[in-house]
């Protein structure tokens, strides 16, 4: 296998999980917030937010160690993009599982719909946008 292939697998292999523990993280906050009533297409979104953060932190320090700025302008132009391509995620994210609720489909089967989508959309743009070796 050529050498880029390995590294974009291994990138991709450590963004999966990063991606798990991040969802982790908002699954809990989604389920928590949806027991205590508060309104589907809110706790999609709160708990994609909590995610979001913590995905930047496992991103910068686990994903893509060799495509992040070390600091200054082009460091802050990283963190705006992946800030971006959160928002993204969770417009998509918000969106389908609103969407579900409003159809009558179960916020949870909604929501794992949203995370698949979320999940390329936002890889593809992380990967080959903000994050190049």
């Amino acid at each position: 296998m050529p050498l880029l292939a390995r590294i974009t697998a291994l990138t991709y292999s450590r963004y999966v999980m990063a991606s798990i523990a991040s969802l982790g993280l908002d699954i809990v906050l989604f389920l928590s917030l949806l027991h205590l009533g508060l309104p589907a297409m809110a706790t999609s979104a709160l708990g994609y937010a909590a995610g979001l953060a913590a995905h930047w932190l496992l991103s910068t320090r686990f994903v893509f160690g060799d495509g992040m700025a070390s600091s200054g302008t082009q460091r802050t132009r990283q963190k705006g993009l992946f800030i971006a391509t959160g928002l993204i995620g969770l417009c998509i994210t918000a969106l389908i599982v609103g969407a579900g609720d409003t159809l009558g489909i179960d916020p949870r089967l909604a929501k794992i719909l949203a995370v698949a989508i979320s999940f390329q959309a936002t890889y593809l743009a992380r990967r080959t946008a903000i994050f190049r070796p």
